[in-house]
């Protein structure tokens, strides 16, 4: 039986080099945290993010756990670039509530395009961190996080 990495060596072979995974788009559905600093407290979201070029543009939407109704959903924008592994985007907040603007997002990629980690910074008042993981990679991810091997499956 012949295994994924057989094939994927093939095909690379037959290509002028190995698959960059800086070739991957960023386009897809994430989900992410972001945590406050001295609330000690962590925000689920979910961003959808379209990549065209180096520009990033997209959407998330979020539980307002801090600051206002707790069965309120908060919807926001994203805009912002992509330059090789680096993540810049602002996000700005749908709505009436005053306590939810604009916010400013800096980050890293990892080599698998599979998760965004980094700072979020609103000017002038405070700062924390969020993480990003694409949608379809988060069982590889948290496996790979906790140690655990995932088989790789054959092929007939």
């Amino acid at each position: 039986m012949r295994k994924a990495t057989d094939l994927i060596d093939e095909y690379e072979d037959l290509m002028i080099g190995p698959i960059s995974a800086n070739c991957r788009k960023l386009t897809g559905v994430w989900q992410g945290v972001y945590t406050y600093p001295h609330k000690h407290l962590t925000v689920p979201f979910v961003a959808t993010l379209i990549e065209a070029g180096q520009l990033i543009s997209g959407s998330t939407h979020e539980s307002c756990l801090l600051y206002g109704n707790p069965n309120e959903i908060l919807f926001a924008t994203l805009q912002g670039n992509r330059d090789a592994n680096a993540v810049i985007f602002v996000k700005t907040y749908e709505g009436t509530n005053p306590n939810y603007r604009t916010v400013n997002y800096v980050g890293s990629l990892n080599a698998a395009v599979t998760e965004i980690e980094g700072r979020w910074i609103v000017p002038g008042s405070w700062s924390g961190k969020f993480l990003m993981l694409r949608s379809g990679d988060i069982p590889e991810a948290v496996s790979k996080r906790e140690g655990a091997k995932s088989p790789i499956p054959e092929f007939t």
